[in-house]
Parts: C-alpha cells; sequence; structure tokens
C-alpha cells in the first residue's frame, strides 16, 4: 500500500476521534476545525516518522495536542485561559475516554449481531434520520406503544450485553 493510501486510510478511519479530542480542549468549532487542519498537514509533513503498526491515534493525537498547546500560545491575550498543564491533563482524560469509547462500540457491534433480526430492523428503522417513533410504528404495521415497548426492551437487551461483553473483555 502507498504512503498517501496509508495515511488516508488510518486518517479517515479516526478523523472523529481526532477532531472530538481537538473539540474537547478547543470548544469553539470553528477554532478547532483551523486546529484540525493544521494537524492535518503537520501529520501528513511528518507521516514518514510514523511507524506502521503502531498505535495511530496515539501519535495523532500527540501532533493534535501540541497544535493545540501551539494555538494557545497564539491566543494569550485572551482574558480567561487555563494553564498549559491543565490543558495537558485534559488532554491525557481525553484520550483515555477515546479508548473507552472504542471499546464500547465494539461490544455494541457484537450484541447487535447478537440480536433477533426483526429486534435489528426496528433499531434500523428508528434510527434513520428524521425517523421517529411514530414513522417507525406506521411503516412496521404496529401500535406505537407496542413500538416503544419493543424498542425499551431492546435496549434493555444491547445494555446488559454491553456490560457482559465489556466485563469480560476485562477480566480477561
Amino acid at each position: 500500500m502507498s504512503r498517501e493510501r496509508l495515511f488516508l486510510r488510518l486518517y479517515q478511519t479516526n478523523e472523529r476521534r481526532i477532531y472530538g479530542f481537538i473539540l474537547s480542549l478547543v470548544p469553539v468549532w470553528s477554532e478547532a476545525d483551523d486546529i484540525m487542519q493544521e494537524a492535518i498537514m503537520v501529520m501528513w509533513a511528518k507521516f514518514d516518522e510514523f511507524e506502521p503498526g503502531t498505535d495511530f491515534v496515539a501519535w495523532a493525537l500527540c501532533i493534535a495536542r501540541y497544535q493545540v498547546l501551539n494555538y494557545r500560545k497564539k491566543k494569550q491575550t485572551e482574558k480567561v485561559r487555563f494553564s498549559n498543564q491543565t490543558i495537558e491533563a485534559i488532554a491525557d482524560q481525553v484520550a483515555t475516554v477515546g479508548d473507552k469509547q472504542d471499546d464500547r462500540r465494539d461490544a455494541l457491534r457484537k450484541c447487535l449481531k447478537k440480536l433477533k433480526a426483526r429486534d435489528c430492523k426496528l433499531l434500523q428503522l428508528r434510527y434513520e434520520l428524521g425517523a421517529t417513533t411514530q414513522s417507525v410504528a406506521q411503516r412496521v404495521g404496529r401500535g406505537i406503544d407496542a413500538v416503544y415497548k419493543a424498542l425499551n426492551i431492546t435496549h434493555i437487551q444491547l445494555l446488559h450485553c454491553i456490560r457482559r461483553t465489556l466485563a469480560t473483555e476485562e477480566s480477561s
């Protein structure tokens, strides 16, 4: 795989996580967008230093962290500022939370595969863009109360399955 393709694949797979990390440290969307663009340029410029097979996310978050710190240096004229130590502590915490979210997302995928086809279809219909429980009830030809109840039961099953999956993975 070419260097460009590898970079694009790794970046696209982890873009939301990197952006979420930046956004957690710089909560103004337009500023986070600018920092993200700068971070991407630095990642690409330094991609020769990245060792394939290692943790791309950790590498990218490190670059993003430095871009946030550089941004803060430029913005020192603002009245309310966090210290660099505070930003570092937040960054460390967000990076850790991201790992847990990945574990939860993986557990959710596993648990969704265990659902009955009927329940999975009901969830897909409900979480389509713009869908409501009422519209789902009409599409499947069931009463709205029955759909609410079925969705609630499915959500509870998923919650229990995710908890069991995470507990099993933590103990192993």
